[in-house]
């Protein structure tokens, strides 16, 4: 597609209904991934603007959780319209921001445009329950207990870059149908595509101080959102340790964290090789491999490895490279440190033995599609996850060992298993530490309505559109007592 020239502009925060500029004076430049150069400000709040957005957000709240579920559905019914009505513009803003192809960047509005839609009928369809007294031995029949779901407050959602749309409104469009407010924190690489997504939410006439908008920086808001004690929930989504000292911060208020994985390929002997390797490839390397779902490394029987190794060098070399305004595969990752942090990998993997089947090439933060074969326990890119183009390939000489191994990591979001024997499929299935196990099929997240969970260093707690409105309320029992 064409791009047009690149104007820098200085985007605003939004409080109570209002865009402006902080108070501080400052502001965060946002570097392009690919561009490399500033294609946007935005503001560094303050602590004190952070309290105002969080006290705006309490006021807001009380009313809008008296509201009907329908009062609530139109409002977003616009937000969704909205979205789609800017797609195009809000597509071209992930792609400069986050280094995201055109394509996949608009397809991500549209997705969210579906979460939204989705949600709201999720929760128009959610209901309570009652319960009789007498069902339980020597229980009365005069009691009758009406359980109920109501809302938690104000929810902090923060955001990463990866998907700074869709991760952000899988948040917010669940805590406000909910009857939550909401404090948006979006990921700083990604605050543009965040505002942008504000923006038409802002169209959509919400009430004043249901959603705030904060951007600035951790050093100065980061910690103080997260302890504020105007917060009552928090749902990130983001790095592992991050998460963690998250999650220690903030004491006993609930908590869904979507962290860090380093999912796993198990290819048994007896899988159809060129649909695994197909899956494998799409699943590791989409985006560059910066998902949290990618497939970060592969476990192959002994007996079959070969075949798939040369399969899988086949499948990376159809592989596109370049600039995301070309509709390439893989980009330049999100920043330097990041490719730096890939390389290191490699090279740890290389000095210890590993071979490189294809790729290690380096062009600024581009690292070129990697795969390393003869992959061993004391390589870092065995446990640690790149979140970048690189795949490590460890032969194994049974599914026991590959179990083995794919449980030891700290990590247990997503695992996939090829195999032509579904007892088989389901067998290893059942002994894999993990949130999802996909069968014959790449790992990903979704549809956004199945469950997605972390275990281990991998996430608490359970997203997918009904668990997340269910994390963002409480049950809350009335016992009606009749004469």
């Amino acid at each position: 597609m064409a791009i047009n020239a690149i104007t820098v502009s200085t985007y605003q925060y939004y409080i109570n209904g209002e865009w402006k500029e902080s108070q501080s004076g400052q502001t965060i430049d946002i570097m392009s991934p690919y561009l490399y150069e500033v294609i946007g400000k935005v503001q560094a709040l303050t602590k004190e603007e952070v309290d105002e957005i969080i006290g705006f957000a309490h006021t807001a709240q009380k009313e809008w959780a008296k509201t009907s579920l329908q009062e609530r559905a139109s409002y977003l019914y616009k937000w969704a319209d909205e979205l789609v009505s800017r797609q195009e513009e809000i597509a071209d803003v992930i792609m400069r921001e986050v280094g995201k192809s055109f394509k996949d960047a608009k397809n991500e509005v549209v997705r969210t445009a579906d979460f939204i839609r989705y949600t709201i009928e999720e929760a128009l369809h959610m209901h309570g329950e009652s319960m009789r007294g007498d069902s339980f031995p020597g229980g009365s029949k005069q009691k009758v207990a009406i359980v109920d779901r109501v809302p938690l407050g104000v929810v902090l959602a923060i955001s990463p870059f990866n998907y700074p749309v869709n991760l952000a409104a899988a948040k917010i469009a669940p805590a406000l149908m909910a009857g939550n407010a909401v404090v948006f924190k979006p990921a700083t690489q990604g605050s543009i595509s965040g505002t942008k997504m504000i923006e038409a939410l802002d169209e959509a006439g919400l009430p004043k101080g249901l959603v705030g908008l904060v951007t600035g920086k951790g050093s100065v808001i980061g910690d103080y959102l997260v302890e504020h004690k105007g917060i009552n929930m928090i749902s990130f989504t983001g790095g592992t340790n991050t998460g963690v000292a998250l999650a220690k911060k903030a004491a006993m208020i609930p908590l869904v964290l979507e962290l860090g994985g380093k999912d796993p390929g198990i290819v048994c002997e007896d899988a159809n090789l060129n649909e695994a390797a197909k899956q494998i490839i799409s699943g590791g390397f989409s985006y560059s491999g910066q998902r949290c779902t990618a497939i970060k490394r592969v476990l192959v029987h002994e007996n079959v490895a070969d075949e798939l190794v040369a399969l899988l060098k086949a499948e990376i070399e159809k592989l596109s490279v370049g600039s995301p305004e070309d509709g390439c595969t893989v980009v330049p990752l999100i920043d330097n440190k990041s490719a730096d942090f890939v390389q290191i990998l490699v090279a740890d993997a290389l000095g210890k033995g590993a071979e490189v089947v294809i790729g290690n090439k380096r062009e600024h933060n581009l690292i070129h599609p990697t795969l390393l074969d003869n992959v061993t326990g004391d390589m870092r890119v065995a446990w640690e996850e790149p979140f970048g183009p690189v795949l490590p390939v460890i032969r194994v000489s049974s599914e026991e060992e590959a179990i083995k191994i794919a449980n030891e990591s700290e990590y247990g979001l997503q695992a996939s298993i090829f195999t032509k024997d579904v007892n088989k499929a389901f067998s290893i299935a059942n002994k894999i530490e993990a949130g999802s196990v996909q069968i014959n099929g790449r790992t990903e997240r979704g549809p956004d309505h199945f469950p997605f969970i972390g275990v281990k260093n991998s996430g608490i707690g359970v997203q997918g559109i009904r668990k997340s409105i269910e994390s963002m309320t409480r049950e809350k029992v009335t016992v009606l007592n009749l004469a």
